[in-house]
């Protein structure tokens, strides 16, 4: 699937890792914001708000012309390492990699999330008939995840490889587990032949896998979690928080604005999605998947406390959080979070 992002825009930033730490001490200064997002529908509220150029909107409010710089990013581990070293503000992923940089900065940068960018089930895809639970994996097979070990779906399937094998199994997975982006993943699984015989998906990956006859569901990530969850978040610094209240406050009211619009009418959503990502997949699908009942775009956050709890309980997160609320800045308290 094209995107207008380049995707040589990774490796650019990886190389200008080290560079960019030597600016990441000066102040931000108002109006100025870089935003990184992985691939998938999943990002669907933020290509509304750039489709419709929200964040802009919000700040002339606020009688600030904001520059915005959108940037787009494979894998969790790439985000943190981008946010944590200057080279951008916000960064988008699943929400235990989110933790995993609130856990490791506390008391430091003190990362937290700015809001959630919905609630969507993820699938562990297979095209190979053998396999039909966890239990059915063995070492020849390979697990395709955007970052292995750590991303969403790497934790997602630790989780529930605690529960099948016991904690002390939980990263049973990992060694069979190879890190991919979605569109490569979903190409290989579909055409296969290759060692990739899996995929920890998303959507709209997902389905369009599952339109081959050759591709089965193994489980959704609403069976780990038991019901409707926040799959990805968007988060930051306490230093941008705090130094960029106008830029900040911008950036929320126009996630709030995105869903709304979303919510109201959502053929144009999956046109703006179309649009924005350059997608080649057919409207009617996207139409689909936004309309898909199991899915929710909302910046409210849900269920998230339950990779809190069992990413402590597991080891992965020393510092236990009391409630979402922990982890979250406070203009995201209002909604009825869990």
């Amino acid at each position: 699937m094209a995107t207008p992002f380049k995707r040589s825009a990774l490796t650019l930033l990886a190389a200008s890792l080290a560079a960019s730490s030597l600016f990441s001490t000066g102040a931000q200064a108002e109006g100025k914001i870089s935003i990184a997002q992985q691939f998938g529908i999943g990002y669907l509220i933020l290509d509304v708000v750039r489709d419709q150029n929200l964040i802009e909107k919000h700040g002339k409010e606020q009688g600030l012309d904001i520059k915005v710089d959108w940037n787009s990013i494979s894998g969790a581990t790439a985000m943190n390492e981008a946010l944590l070293t200057g080279s951008l503000d916000v960064v988008s992923a699943g929400v235990p990699p989110m933790l995993t940089v609130w856990d490791r900065t506390k008391g430091k940068q003190n990362v937290k999330a700015i809001a959630a960018l919905g609630s969507m089930p993820n699938y562990l895809l297979t095209n190979n008939p053998n396999i039909k639970t966890l239990k059915d994996f063995t070492d020849k097979d390979r697990i395709a995840v955007p970052a292995a070990g750590v991303g969403f779906q790497s934790r997602t399937l630790q989780i529930e490889t605690a529960k099948e094998f016991g904690d002390a199994q939980y990263k049973k997975f990992d060694d069979i587990s190879v890190s991919l982006p979605h569109p490569d993943a979903t190409a290989a699984l579909i055409a296969g032949g290759s060692e990739i015989n899996s995929h920890f998906s998303s959507p709209p990956f997902q389905y369009q896998a599952l339109q081959n006859p050759n591709v089965h569901k193994v489980l959704s990530s609403y069976d780990v979690l038991g019901g409707q969850a926040t799959f990805n978040v968007l988060y930051t610094t306490e230093k941008f928080h705090d130094e960029n209240p106008k830029t900040y406050k911008a950036f929320y009211d126009a996630l709030a604005e995105a869903e709304k619009i979303i919510k109201a009418d959502k053929p144009a959503a999956a046109q703006a999605y179309i649009r924005v990502e350059q997608s080649k997949l057919p409207l009617a699908l996207v139409e689909q998947i936004v309309k898909d009942p199991e899915i929710d775009f909302t910046v409210v956050p849900q269920r998230t406390f339950i990779y809190a709890e069992k990413l402590q309980e597991l080891g992965v997160l020393k510092n236990k959080a009391d409630s979402w609320k922990d982890y979250f800045f406070e203009e995201a308290h209002d909604g009825a979070g869990s």
